[in-house]
């Protein structure tokens, strides 16, 4: 399988202070790529930087071959890089079917690409002439990766998608990313392990702004020496 993504060396500044000092990540095409690290490891800014909002100071994100280190961030969704960020960020005074018009690139695949997200999101197509702050966090959400499904994209980004979800929400959000799995390259950051875990194929773990370690599922699950020195569990 080849490497739909990559980041080699990357290196990114916020203000002063040095938050990404060698983040090195090989995303598979067609696999689930999971960034784990404690609190303030870098693993947000990691997604910041390959989407263009905290531009690079040094190294190389290549996409599918392209080199999209330098490109701003209205250019790099054009690219093929869908985003579901940490906070959802949804326009909440738009409807459902606004907030996905507006995220639409291909007018032509819409409606197609929208069967599929109600097929997904059953919620999506009940609420979709409403404003979408009536909608939970958990329809929030929803809304965020259905913006992200819209389109064609190469590979998804999804940022702590669990986060101020209840159990059972969190559950059902399982289900429908490994449901997206099947037709989509994703990179997830996660602190909830389990769900990272039932996820994921591919595991990073970012510690102080630098990648230390990659593996696939069952290390990730039984070494307890790693879990205990980078994720504290």
């Amino acid at each position: 399988m080849k490497n739909i993504l990559t980041l080699q060396d990357v290196q990114t500044y916020i203000g002063q202070f040095h938050i990404l000092s060698g983040v090195n990540l090989e995303i598979e095409q067609g696999k689930a790529t999971v960034i784990l690290g404690r609190n303030g490891a870098g693993k947000t800014t990691t997604l910041e930087t390959i989407m263009g909002l905290r531009p690079a100071s040094e190294g190389k994100i290549t996409l599918d071959g392209e080199d999209i280190t330098k490109l701003k961030d209205y250019q790099v969704p054009r690219k093929g890089i869908g985003y579901v960020p940490e906070d959802r960020e949804v326009f909440s005074d738009l409807t459902v079917e606004e907030n996905l018009i507006i995220a639409s690139r291909d007018k032509g695949a819409y409606s197609k690409k929208l069967e599929f997200i109600f097929d997904l999101f059953p919620d999506m197509k009940k609420y979709f002439k409403h404003k979408s702050r009536i909608l939970s966090g958990g329809q929030q959400q929803m809304l965020s990766i259905s913006r992200s499904l819209i389109n064609d994209n190469k590979v998804i980004l999804i940022d702590e998608p669990s986060k101020g979800l209840a159990p059972l929400i969190i559950e059902d959000l399982i289900d429908k990313i490994n449901e997206i799995k099947k037709t989509n390259t994703i990179v997830l950051v996660e602190q909830n392990f389990d769900m990272a875990t039932r996820i994921g194929d591919i595991f990073y773990i970012v510690d102080d702004g630098r990648t230390v370690h990659k593996s696939g599922k069952e290390d990730i699950l039984y070494n307890e020496e790693i879990k205990k020195k980078y994720l504290g569990i």
